[in-house]
Parts: C-alpha cells; structure tokens; sequence
C-alpha cells in the first residue's frame, strides 16, 4: 500500500503542489497511513506538508446540542466547510503562506498559525469527508481508505465502544449520509481496502 502511495506522490509532486487527499470513514487507517507516509517522505528527502482535517474543527458550543440531530451536527457543523473551502484548500495550490486555526481538544480553543508552503511539494490532508461537494475539487488526488464497519468499531478504545448509542446516533449516521450522498467509492481516485 505504501508503495502505491509513494510511486504517485514521487510522480505528482515534481513539477510544483500535489495535494493529496487521504479520505475514509472514522478508523478506517487514515492517520496510520498518513504517518507511514511521513517517514518515507522524509526518508526521501521530499518536500512536504500533513494537515489533518480534524485539527480544524470548531469549538464545542458550536457543535454539540445546537438543537439539530447529532448525525447533522457531526456531518454539518463540525467544521466551517466553507471558511475552511475558501480559506485553506483553495489557497493550497499557489499561497506561499496560509492562517490557519487549530483547534485544541483539551482546552476547547483555537490558535492561529501562519505556515508557510514551499512552491515545490506534497501536501498530505488526512480526514473524514474529504470528498465532500466542497472540498473534493480542491485536490489533486484523492485515495479512499475503505474498511467496514465492524473492523472500525473494534479499532475504537474501549470507552468508546461502551458508548454505542453516539457511535449509532453522531458518528455513523453521518457516515453513512456521507456515503450515500458523496458516494466516496466513486469520486475517489483509488479505493484501498483497510
């Protein structure tokens, strides 16, 4: 699989930006891939850039009992999908430098952080919904990590897998939304099962 990755970026990325996409539902091997890619990047001495989609999400507030289905709150309010269009996909291609918000978990707030892009390189964006209307024009290639569902629940730690009914109620409902709607099977560029 990594070879794969490898063969396209080293093919892509030479003759300026390739942003690559690493689309897949929740556990389906996205950052595990991603961090493999990271070594062999830097073990080749190739120019890069990792962002992860979930690094961008918005504050708790917005995104949790806001009144809407949880499914709709994960899927639909999680990020700021046209900001984050406007403001950080579609400057990848050319910006030489980028502001972008990351959020923090553990204390539920954002720092601003310019980071600057180098004219020649890959630019890895690991995450769920990648291929969403908004974004999936924004790349160049996307891979689509697929894996069913119940090897994804048993990749979860065990809290989460005792906490079934907001897997069900948030994460899986938007999910299969997502997959109904997008069809990420389709659109990507590639489909490798995990």
């Amino acid at each position: 699989m990594l070879h794969t990755f490898m063969q396209i970026i080293e093919e892509k990325h030479s003759s300026g930006r390739f942003i690559l996409g690493i689309d897949g539902l929740g556990r389906a091997g996205k950052t595990t891939i991603t961090e493999k890619l990271r070594e062999e990047l830097t073990r080749k001495q190739i120019p890069f850039h990792i962002f992860h989609i979930d690094d961008h999400i918005v504050g708790r507030e917005k995104r949790y009992n806001t009144g809407h289905e949880q499914w709709f709150e994960y899927y639909h309010l999680q990020w700021e999908v046209e900001s984050l269009a406007n403001n950080f996909l579609k400057k990848l291609r050319s910006a030489e430098q980028i502001t972008l918000s990351f959020y923090d978990k553990e204390t539920d707030t954002h720092t601003v952080r310019e980071i600057k892009l180098t004219p020649t390189c890959c630019i890895i964006i690991e995450g769920v919904f990648l291929q969403r209307k908004e974004w999936r024009e924004c790349f160049d290639y996307v891979v689509y990590m697929d894996s069913p569902q119940q090897a994804r629940f048993l990749r979860e730690d065990t809290q989460t897998q005792q906490n079934i009914d907001k897997l069900q109620e948030r994460y899986w409902k938007a999910e299969n939304y997502y997959v109904e709607t997008e069809k990420p099977h389709e659109q990507a560029d590639i489909v490798l099962k995990s």
